[in-house]
C-alpha cells in the first residue's frame, strides 16, 4: 500500500532549526514530484515547497525563500524539508505529498498524515 511516513517535527524556539523526513512506498517514488504542504489553524493548506521528480528543479513559497530547503533521495525513497531561522508564523502541520510527474499520471496524488511544527518561545 502506499504511504507517506513523516518525522521531524515537533516543538522548536525562534530562529531554531528543523528538518522533516518523509520515507515513501508503495509507489515508483522516482516518477513523482514531491512536496511540503502546510496548514496553520484558520487558513487553507499551502504549498510551501515542491521538487521535481529527478530533483532537477525546486520552487519555494515566498514566505520561505532563504531559509527551507526541500531535497530528494531517490536512492532512499525519502524527501526532505530543511527548515532554519524558523519563525513563529511557521507554526503550522505540515504535509508531505506527491503527485505523479507527468501529464498523464499527474491525476495520481497521495497525502501524508501531517506532522506537527510549532515554533514557540
Amino acid at each position: 500500500q502506499v504511504q507517506l511516513v513523516e518525522s521531524g517535527g515537533g516543538l522548536v524556539q525562534p530562529g531554531g532549526s528543523l528538518r522533516l523526513s518523509c520515507a515513501a512506498s508503495g509507489f515508483t517514488f522516482n516518477r513523482f514530484a514531491m512536496s511540503w504542504y502546510r496548514q496553520a489553524p484558520g487558513k487553507e493548506r499551502e504549498l510551501v515547497a515542491g521538487i521535481s521528480s529527478i530533483g532537477d528543479s525546486t520552487n519555494y513559497a515566498d514566505s520561505v525563500k532563504g531559509r527551507f530547503t526541500i531535497s530528494r533521495d531517490n536512492g532512499k525513497n525519502t524527501v526532505y524539508l530543511q527548515m532554519n531561522s524558523l519563525k513563529p508564523e511557521d507554526t503550522a502541520v505540515y504535509y508531505c505529498y506527491a503527485q505523479g510527474g507527468t501529464i498523464l499520471t499527474r491525476r495520481q496524488t497521495y497525502w501524508g498524515q501531517g506532522t506537527q511544527v510549532t515554533v514557540s518561545s
